[in-house]
């Protein structure tokens, strides 16, 4: 069994990481309009920026991000993930925080 089946993610969150792996219009689809995207410090907002970031990422590198862990902060979803792929330091461990709204991700934040 996987770590991911061992988890059970919020469904919004759940969606993200299938999206993932389906491409910058499935990723976008999991944020609401104005959602912002902190990419290790880098601000995305809106979806037409989520996606633009996500198309830059998928042509820059390969990677498969597993969830591992999960816990809550009050309204914030936290998720470490681990994750390899052509990437420098490849593989590491990160932390995603998920801030949910109406059923779509309001805000993510990735740290390594």
């Amino acid at each position: 069994m996987s770590a991911q089946a061992v988890l059970t993610l919020p469904e919004p969150i759940s969606a993200y990481f299938a999206a993932d792996r389906q491409g910058p219009e499935a990723v976008a689809r999991c944020f609401t309009a104005q959602a912002v995207v902190n990419d290790v410090g880098r601000m995305h907002t809106g979806t037409d920026e989520i996606k633009t970031w996500k198309a830059k990422a998928d042509a820059k590198y390969t990677y498969t991000m597993t969830p591992f862990a999960l816990e809550r902060d009050g309204e914030v979803h936290i998720v470490r993930v681990h994750t390899v792929g052509t990437f420098e330091g490849s593989p590491l461990d990160g932390t995603l925080r998920f801030r949910l709204e109406r059923g779509l991700i309001a805000s993510m934040e990735i740290t390594i």
